[in-house]
């Protein structure tokens, strides 16, 4: 049977549209309680704007044969096990038949490229490694590898598109880098990311503040774009279900 992939492509553009629709309704309920926060804080207090990509990729392991009662997306239910540390919560978890099938995480950026593409690169490896660890270790029993998916979404700004300049003293960077934007350095790390085995898929969108009503997007490359990740996580389904 083919793969379903749920019309990813419709659903990704609502799931952006929820994504900056909710950013502004915690805004604005902020500003009407007089405890705004500073900065973009306010718009991401709520803590479900990424829900509508959580639901199309939750729609993708339904649709590819296993049941809903095997995702869990709670934040009692969301815990895994580590080897560096003792536990880590994850945005989604699929486990069918006490086998850990899936794990998903999610991030956004919007403004502060330059404080927080750094963070989010070092919690992307520092978590997958700490992974990969507890299950060579037997933290989840003796089973095959489980898909494990990043994605990311990060404002389309001047500021994400403009060439970055970079210091490093003492030795040269890898060339890639050279004059990278933000949005190039999200697409680099999604690949280097699958490359070294850290994670099945990782995918990076790109999607500008008046994309509220539009859900427009954009991608970086086709190893790093919606249809790399939901075909992956697809394939991986089904495979469970037949075997």
């Amino acid at each position: 049977m083919p793969l379903d992939l749920v019309n990813y492509e419709k659903a990704a553009r609502a799931a952006v549209r929820n994504f900056w629709s909710s950013r502004e309704s915690a805004r604005q309920r902020q500003i009407e309680q007089g405890k705004a926060d500073q900065g973009e804080r306010a718009s991401v207090t709520a803590g479900k704007n990424m829900n509508g990509f959580i639901d199309l990729f939750r729609n993708v392991i339904i649709a590819n044969g296993l049941p809903p009662e095997s995702i869990f997306l709670k934040k009692a239910a969301l815990t895994l096990p580590g080897f560096f540390r003792p536990t880590k919560l994850w945005d989604m978890l699929v486990i069918n038949e006490g086998r850990l099938i899936a794990v998903i995480e999610l991030k956004s950026q919007v403004g502060s490229f330059g404080n927080n593409f750094n963070n989010r690169a070092e919690e992307a490896i520092g978590n997958a490694h700490d992974l990969w660890t507890a299950y060579r270790e037997g933290a989840f029993g003796k089973q095959l590898r489980p898909f494990v998916g990043w994605f990311a979404l990060v404002e389309d700004a001047p500021d994400s598109r403009s060439p970055v300049d970079n210091r490093s003293p003492h030795f040269a960077i890898f060339p890639e880098f050279e004059g990278a934007s933000y949005l190039k350095r999200y697409d680099l790390l999604c690949q280097k990311l699958v490359q070294e085995q850290l994670y099945t898929s990782a995918s990076v969108i790109a999607t500008p503040r008046s994309s509220g009503k539009s859900g427009k997007y954009s991608e970086m490359s086709s190893m790093t774009d919606m249809k790399s990740i939901v075909t992956s996580l697809a394939g991986h389904i089904a495979s469970e279900v037949a075997r």
